[in-house]
């Protein structure tokens, strides 16, 4: 060294707009960015664009999913007439075929950041001024961004409990991805969609898995009817649901990991267990890049305050994603990345429109996409009766449907909420397979205001499980053809 400090070593790099983490509403921002005329530097601490999404959460766990559906669905076929040996799992291999679909993904993102000339800069990022962010890489200064504008999409981390041990058979989300191998038993603490998720993939590869949720409900969030449907669905398939219990000391030993519980379903005593899965919720990284030493607003938990541009207290600051409240989803990142994006773009360059661009969606789906699938948006009867709204709920049960019969999966339904003044839908939930891709006909038809009548006239394919929206929509008016008559009053 000749006596300058590590910093001034590092390279200097300037653009429009940095864009502080490459998940899906990071490059997300960062392409829609690009595309309209910026300069655009992404920093992010992996080595590739995705985020936890992408390499450690949707992708890895829809991958898995898929298969213990397949699982799932071998095992019903007897029922048919048709027997399969039980299936032999290749866990390494299993492993491998996940990191392949998530390798594609990576690539293909690489590849749009590089046609759209978008710099990606490896490296933890932290801010150092009003419009200067250094990035460090493996504890040295690799980089400093000088910025125009900034759009922080730093994501969130899971929550560990101060209580559970540090052993490597205690996991979080990214650890049970990593399917280190199928134990014989297994504990999932927490009943949220994470947790539920991976509870129906260990289930499905030969794990006894029981489930301990400290409220009195499983999916927070959704109606008790379509977790009953789940419930019912699971019950020989996973062992104890214990609701309203806690998980109060875990022993690691090397026979096993002994947990103790205490609460309205607890077993008296401790439960040994090979494999336990902590999925209790998740907390922003808010407060992890210095955006407090340049006066943005970052609150006790770690979120980042925004208004409808996202755009936080200091106007040339940004942020998005689970960094800025629920729900952590990433479809919700990705639209208020491409709001942050315009309206920089709009600032930068004079476009008005642009610049006048702001997130206003009316509602956000969320799935759980378990065996069978869980979806809802908007309004739900819980929310409803909360809030002592009244509303009229359109029902169609799959029993009635040719098609979930054929396809097993009778248990499931369709519901939707209507505004009794003027029937137009304000909510809806979906039980059943493939419940996640017909619920974004719901979601439109509460963004455009539509009435029942609009899903009822708009004629679906038949047969088929998505026309049970439109037949949903035909009982809440009284006139479906294919449930019992109403009773005339």
């Amino acid at each position: 060294m000749t006596g300058k400090s590590q910093e001034n070593l590092a390279e200097q790099i300037e653009c429009d707009l940095l864009v502080l983490g490459g998940g899906p509403g990071g490059y997300s921002a960062a392409f829609r960015a690009a595309d309209l005329g910026l300069k655009v530097v992404v920093v992010e601490e992996r080595a590739v664009l995705g985020g936890v999404c992408l390499n450690v959460g949707c992708i890895p766990s829809k991958t898995y999913l898929h298969y213990a559906a397949l699982i799932r669905a071998m095992a019903h076929a007897g029922s048919a007439g048709i027997a399969f040996a039980a299936p032999t799992i290749d866990v390494a291999a299993l492993r491998a075929h996940k990191q392949e679909v998530v390798g594609k993904l990576v690539t293909g993102l690489a590849g749009l950041a590089k046609a759209r000339g978008v710099r990606i800069v490896q490296g933890r990022g932290r801010f150092i001024g009003q419009r200067e962010l250094a990035v460090r890489s493996e504890e040295a200064a690799s980089a400093t961004v000088r910025f125009k504008y900034a759009v922080i999409a730093v994501g969130s981390e899971p929550v560990r409990l101060p209580h559970i041990p540090d052993d490597p058979r205690i996991v979080d989300s990214t650890g049970a991805l990593e399917l280190p191998s199928v134990p014989k038993r297994m504990l999932v603490i927490g009943g949220g969609i994470i947790g539920l998720e991976m509870a129906t993939v260990y289930s499905a590869l030969g794990a006894q898995v029981d489930v301990a949720e400290l409220s009195d409900g499983l999916m927070p969030g959704t109606d008790r009817d379509a977790v009953v449907v789940w419930q019912k669905a699971n019950a020989d398939s996973l062992g104890r649901i214990m609701l309203e219990t806690r998980v109060v000391g875990i022993d690691a030993a090397a026979e096993g990991l002994s947990v103790r519980f205490e609460g309205k379903a607890a077993p008296l005593e401790p439960q040994s267990y090979d494999l336990v899965l902590l999925s209790v919720g998740r907390a922003p990284n808010g407060g992890k890049v210095g955006a407090e030493s340049i006066g943005v607003m970052v609150d006790a938990k770690g979120f980042i305050p925004v208004d409808l541009q996202m755009r936080t207290n200091q106007r040339h600051i940004f942020a998005i994603g689970d960094v800025v409240g629920a729900p952590m989803l990433a479809h919700k990142a990705v639209h208020e990345g491409h709001v942050a994006a315009e309206v920089v773009a709009g600032e930068l360059l004079g476009n008005e429109e642009w610049a006048r661009v702001a997130f206003d969606a009316r509602i956000i789906p969320s799935v759980s996409y378990t065996d069978p699938e869980v979806a809802w948006v908007g309004m739900t009867e819980t929310q409803a009766k909360a809030e002592g709204r009244a509303v009229d709920v359109a029902r169609f049960p799959w029993a009635a449907s040719g098609r979930a019969l054929a396809n097993g999966c009778e248990n499931g339904f369709t519901k939707l909420l209507l505004d009794p003044s003027d029937n137009r839908v304000i909510g809806g939930a979906i039980v059943g397979p493939g419940a996640g891709d017909m619920i974004g006909e719901v979601a439109l038809a509460v963004e455009m205001c539509a009435e029942a009548a609009d899903l009822a006239l708009t004629i679906h394919p038949h047969p088929t499980l998505g026309e049970t929206i439109g037949l949903a929509a035909e009982a809440g008016l009284g006139w479906c053809t294919d449930l019992p008559p109403k009773r005339r009053k």
